[in-house]
């Protein structure tokens, strides 16, 4: 009859944009503390039929990415509405892991999806400061503090460590979240 007596649908919806964890005193990334909030309110909405939540995120901080996750799931569950995330040009690594709370997934064709994985990179600079006369002094107090310094030689033992770390944080992050992804242009 009136329109105006029909009561509307709304949809939720949550931008997530950038690199995950504190990206700096002036650029401040996604983290959960920040996120927290405004994703209570999204998900409280009555009127909300479900959440849309835009991700577009590199990836950073493990820590971050589930908390933010495992809220958006929480958040979901209690107030028993449906997630659907729209990947925009990356959702990688922490950003696809957020993606992951979604019960659906559409993403273009060109976007940048997944790459979940660990990297810890350096410099060696053993030889530039032995030519140029400078002599390194580190003083520490407990085991493995100079791992992998990039003024000191590499030794195997610092190499294996770092590879056995990077390979269980890569199994605890990537371990349980598989999506497959909708393409936006062949829906």
């Amino acid at each position: 009859m009136f329109s105006f007596f029909k009561k509307k649908k709304i949809v939720a919806h949550l931008k997530l944009s950038g690199v995950i964890g504190n990206a700096g005193k002036f650029r401040q990334g996604i983290d959960f503390s920040g996120q927290e909030e405004v994703i209570k309110k999204a998900f409280s909405l009555k009127k909300a039929v479900c959440v849309a939540i835009s991700i577009n995120s590199p990836g950073g901080s493990p820590v971050q990415s589930h908390l933010i996750y495992n809220f958006i799931r929480q958040q979901a569950k209690k107030n028993k509405k449906k997630v659907i995330v729209f990947a925009e040009d990356v959702a990688a690594s922490g950003g696809y892991l957020i993606s992951c709370a979604g019960d659906e997934i559409y993403a273009n064709s060109s976007s940048i999806i997944g790459s979940i994985g660990v990297i810890y990179s350096s410099f060696g600079f053993t030889e530039f400061i032995k030519k140029i006369g400078v002599e390194r002094r580190v003083h520490t107090a407990g085991k493995n503090k100079n791992t992998l310094d990039p003024f000191l030689e590499e030794k195997n033992e610092d190499i294996e460590r770092l590879k056995k770390i990077q390979l269980d944080l890569h199994k605890n992050y990537s371990g349980e979240y598989k999506f497959n992804f909708f393409h936006i242009n062949s829906l």
